[in-house]
């Protein structure tokens, strides 16, 4: 049993945008019948130890599209929850472009963490976010964040960071912090190719990046350095679950009710995906007894001084890049290093300056 397990309810295949670096596969109008989330959220709660927390996310596709069925299912979970003497904690990713009543409904919930995937800069974003008729969509995501924050719903971003766009993450920091954002998590682009030039000016926007994150602390949260910070300084931090979990208290759930140990690996949900866990979700009492992979750390990274506060073990990640849950490979080794790198070069700056201030 768990004490906490991470459920995502890929609650569709259909998006209304058209994004260039999509990895979720073809866009469809197929959706998740409610008897598949349903029996997936029975299925989470009883996989829980008493008093125990499921985190019950919303995925597509774009997941608003669908925003008559998530409704219907958050009160489901948060009755069925209630019920069963559990904690229940809500999010959602959503492209932002959805602008009726029912998504607006959801995205105004305070129980809900909501994420909003946005690429920084507005010529950063549309350069690869557009919508069917290949138009950009920065302005009416923007227009989202601002109507959001302007309500007092803590956004958190989503910043895809690309190899033709790393060079711009710093602005991106400092546009959507003048814009009221305090949350920001960059996500890699771990399908794309990168060359060695490529991940050198990835080392280079780190950089630049941490000094923005520096000069708006504490203001501004950055995930790549936040989690580093509270490494080197032996903060506590509170756990999401298992993830990276890969099956192992982290399950998504596809609209077909097929099963898979992480959101990202769902694609099109095709026969031939290798990333598929047995089983569906209308099958079993729980999720308890999914396969894993799992095993020691790969023998490249036994020597390395890191490794000890490494973040490469999103064995999701690493089986993109690899093949293999246990290598990760070049790249996410570059980052990790590098952040961990900025964000002590951070504090240490930070910590001299605060010596240096004489008390009055």
């Amino acid at each position: 049993m768990y004490p906490a397990l991470n459920l995502t309810l890929v609650v569709n295949h259909a998006c209304n945008l058209r994004c260039r670096y999509c990895y979720t596969g073809a866009k469809v109008h197929r959706s998740m019948p409610h008897a598949v989330g349903y029996r997936s959220i029975d299925r989470g709660l009883a996989s829980l130890e008493a008093g125990g927390t499921l985190e019950l996310d919303f995925f597509g596709g774009e997941p608003l599209l669908e925003a008559y069925l998530i409704h219907d299912l958050i009160a489901y979970s948060h009755q069925r929850s209630a019920s069963a003497g559990m904690h229940l904690r809500l999010g959602m990713t959503t492209n932002g472009t959805a602008q009726d009543e029912a998504a607006w409904r959801i995205m105004l919930r305070p129980d809900l963490a909501l994420h909003i995937s946005y690429d920084g800069l507005p010529a950063v974003h549309d350069r690869h976010r557009v919508d069917r008729r290949g138009l950009g969509t920065s302005n009416v995501v923007l227009n989202t964040i601002e109507r959001l924050v302007a309500a007092d719903v803590e956004v958190r971003v989503v910043m895809v960071v690309r190899p033709d766009t790393a060079q711009f993450m710093a602005g991106g920091l400092q546009h959507l912090h003048s814009k009221g954002v305090r949350h920001v998590t960059p996500s890699l682009d771990v399908w794309s190719a990168w060359s060695r030039k490529q991940a050198r000016e990835l080392a280079n926007a780190i950089a630049r990046a941490a000094d923005i994150w520096s000069q708006a602390l504490p203001e501004l949260s950055v995930s790549w350095f936040d989690e580093k910070a509270a490494q080197i300084t032996d903060l506590p931090v509170a756990s999401c679950t298992g993830r990276c979990g890969f099956g192992d208290g982290q399950v998504a759930v596809a609209p077909s009710g097929n099963l898979y140990p992480c959101e990202r690996l769902v694609g099109a949900d095709l026969p031939s995906n290798t990333a598929r866990l047995p089983g569906t979700a209308l099958v079993g009492d729980d999720f308890l007894d999914l396969l894993s992979p799992d095993g020691p750390i790969h023998s490249d990274c036994a020597g390395c001084a890191l490794q000890p506060q490494c973040s490469t073990s999103c064995r999701c990640s690493n089986f993109i890049r690899t093949g293999d849950v246990r290598r990760p490979d070049g790249l996410l080794c570059l980052l990790d290093q590098t952040c961990y790198q900025e964000t002590l070069r951070v504090i240490e700056q930070r910590a001299h300056m605060s010596s240096q201030i004489v008390p009055v």
